[in-house]
């Protein structure tokens, strides 16, 4: 049976330029499609968070606007309590990449917290890269590849092809004003070469074994994509 890596954030905050702590996590759509899409196709997944702490969802997340109405958001929050494995996260800086097929990254504004400077998950995202396995990253969760800048100043993610949540989301989100960064000019700055779908669209970029994707409606997607690469 393959095994599956989901990376997780350990944070329930993302602080904002004029210091205020925003409560958020991960985003339930990101873990909860490619998590039944794993599953459905019989794959063993495995949750890891810094610290091993319990990962937290932000609550906007779970609201009816984004899941189609009052049942579909109970869906999504009965999913949540059904997935035992975000009970029982392991410590990410335990975690031996190589025993896994594939790594898949939940976004949600909490990695900008603090995966983006976490050098646990970017020894995984190191390694998973090297190691040609696939690598799945969406949403905000490619903030993660900011922690993959060696000593020499550059990252082994310059000059991948990639997608992540944009700019002008970001002003649709109503936080772009407010944060301390904004995702897409640190990528840039990185070296990647970004590109950028609709907003709020499904879009996927897959770049050698680097398997990403831009907003929330592309994580079904992006799981899916990753199933067909590991067959």
């Amino acid at each position: 049976m393959s095994k599956i890596l989901f990376v997780l954030t350990g944070s329930d905050h993302w602080t904002l330029a004029d210091g205020t702590k925003h409560p958020t996590g991960f985003w339930a759509e990101e873990f909860v499609a490619p998590y039944r899409a794993f599953k459905d196709a019989g794959k063993e997944i495995v949750v890891a968070t810094p610290g091993g702490v319990v990962p937290v969802v932000d609550r906007g997340s779970l609201a009816p606007e984004f899941n189609g109405g009052a049942e579909g958001a109970e869906r999504m929050a009965a999913a949540l309590r059904a997935a035992a494995e975000l009970e029982h996260p392991v410590r990410l800086e335990a975690v031996d990449p190589d025993e896994f097929d594939a790594v898949f990254y939940p976004g949600g504004h909490g990695p900008m917290e603090d995966l983006s400077s976490n050098a646990a998950s970017a020894a995984v995202l190191t390694r998973t890269l090297a190691s040609g396995k696939p690598l799945g990253v969406v949403c905000h969760a490619p903030a993660a590849l900011l922690a993959t800048v060696g000593p020499d100043g550059n990252s082994p993610f310059a000059g991948y092809r990639l997608t992540a949540f944009t700019n002008v989301e970001e002003e649709q989100a109503g936080f772009a004003d407010r944060a301390k960064w904004l995702l897409q000019d640190r990528l840039v700055e990185l070296g990647v070469d970004f590109r950028e779908g609709e907003p709020w669209a499904p879009h996927i970029e897959v770049d050698r074994n680097l398997h990403t994707g831009q907003n929330p409606a592309s994580s079904g997607p992006l799981a899916a994509e990753i199933l067909e690469t590991l067959g």
